[in-house]
């Protein structure tokens, strides 16, 4: 992956507009390593995380191709959230985080 810009420097910023903050990491982390939840999964499994923030933030996921949404046609409808191909694609950024924080810890 040696995409770069005109200075030479990774594509961070629009990096961190995909995946940055709080939520988003959150939500791709459970995703990818617990499968597909249903939005009140989420909500339960997200400490603090507000339904309109967690809703934006799903949005924000699904408009980047990093989460998918199914939903079904049933009385109440019921929705889904996936990880895509796209997103499993971050599982070794992830446990190199993981690794790098235990590494911390010692």
């Amino acid at each position: 992956m040696e995409a770069v810009d005109n200075d030479g420097l990774c594509p961070m910023p629009d990096i961190a507009k995909l995946i940055g903050g709080k939520w988003k990491l959150i939500i791709l982390q459970i995703l990818i390593f617990r499968g597909t939840k249903r939005f009140s999964e989420l909500k339960r499994m997200i400490d603090g995380v507000t339904q309109t923030m967690l809703t934006n933030q799903l949005r924000a996921l699904e408009a980047d191709g990093l989460v998918s949404r199914k939903v079904y046609p049933e009385v109440p409808p019921r929705v889904e959230y996936t990880a895509t191909d796209r997103a499993m694609a971050l599982t070794s950024m992830f446990r190199e985080m993981h690794n790098w924080w235990v590494a911390g810890q010692r």
